[in-house]
């Protein structure tokens, strides 16, 4: 018969021993945890975030880029639909026409070969094969020119309608990858933001706010202090100066909210004046200047690929959209790299 004896209890010293192990096993992990995962620091949020906004605003140019692309594929691809029906149209008539002749001459007595060819499933042949019959007249002749060139311009039609269709389709992929680019790195940027403390939060905005005031030279610019612009460069900037307030909206060309091309595109369409859509076909554009001749309403575009673009005012200083969570406002035309500066 089997005994039943209690188990053995562990002695004081094992459990001391058993509980400064499991003591030391966590203040280790709790240390792999920390250097794992160390606070992040403001100033290399504030670094990241900065990198994430200009790369969101790469891509948010790319976007209006291809919307600008799109919209002109579908606009031609709807013409050629249009043009592709009417000359199925026409087409049609022709035919129906045709069947016409062969209708009357066999109410009267048979249908001519030559109709019978024109009629045939191998028109193409039918000139060809007239001949032999030698009952090809002039005026049915030429009904079958006028319905092969209809067949040969309803052919090409629908071939350049099908080539604008495949461009469109392959644009809105590019479109909608480039709108995933920009929300990811507007979410990558709130997620770094998030990562820091409520004071190092406030910290960033208050050393944002005094990046601003650095780069604008002034807390406030006056207008009438600004040298005076002429013709359609006059209303321009006064539009754009206008803005200054508005929110910075990706792919927003106004009137209450801008991107950085679009505010340039929506002041200058002000004064009657069309501008391509994006800052880097806005930067070749017009006639090249240096800051030290720039004038109000020249173009002020940024960066080696061009991805930012603003308007001088004069006196050293652009009007401009930033950046999402910005608004529009004025700052030093030197504030970032130049890449041109054109004059419309």
């Amino acid at each position: 018969m089997a005994s039943h004896r209690r188990p053995k209890q562990p002695s004081r010293a094992r459990v001391s021993v058993l509980t400064a192990a499991a003591a030391t096993a966590v203040a280790l992990s709790a240390q792999v945890a920390a250097h794992a995962a160390p606070q992040p620091n403001k100033a290399d949020v504030k670094a990241q975030i900065d990198q994430l906004q200009q790369e969101q605003e790469q891509a948010a140019e790319k976007y209006n880029g291809a919307k600008e692309r799109a919209d002109q594929l579908r606009k031609q691809a709807d013409q050629l639909q249009d043009q592709v029906a009417r000359s199925q149209d026409q087409m049609s008539q022709l035919q129906v026409g045709l069947a016409q002749v062969a209708g009357e001459q066999y109410r009267t007595g048979g249908i001519d070969p030559s109709v019978q060819l024109m009629l045939s499933s191998d028109p193409t042949g039918y000139l060809d094969k007239a001949s032999s019959v030698q009952q090809a007249s002039a005026t049915q002749t030429e009904a079958l020119k006028g319905l092969l060139d209809q067949q040969r311009r309803l052919d090409q039609e629908k071939a350049e309608a099908a080539a604008v269709l495949a461009s469109l389709d392959s644009t809105t992929k590019d479109l909608n990858q480039a709108k995933t680019d920009v929300n990811t790195k507007l979410r990558a940027a709130q997620d770094l933001l998030n990562s820091l403390s409520a004071a190092d939060r406030a910290a960033l905005r208050a050393q944002q706010q005094q990046d601003d005031r650095a780069s604008r030279g002034a807390d406030r610019v006056d207008l009438s202090n600004l040298p005076p612009a002429s013709g359609y460069a006059a209303v321009a900037v006064a539009k754009a100066m206008s803005k200054q307030g508005s929110p910075y909206s990706w792919g927003a060309t106004g009137p209450s909210t801008f991107d950085c091309s679009g505010l340039m595109l929506w002041a200058y369409g002000q004064a009657g004046v069309s501008l391509p859509r994006t800052s880097q076909e806005q930067g070749h554009i017009g006639t090249a200047v240096t800051l030290s001749t720039a004038q109000p309403g020249d173009l002020v575009i940024y960066g080696p690929d061009m991805h930012h673009v603003a308007m001088y005012i004069g006196n050293g200083m652009v009007v401009h959209a930033p950046h999402t969570g910005d608004v529009v406002k004025v700052m030093k035309a030197d504030a970032m790299p130049i890449n041109t500066i054109r004059r419309i």
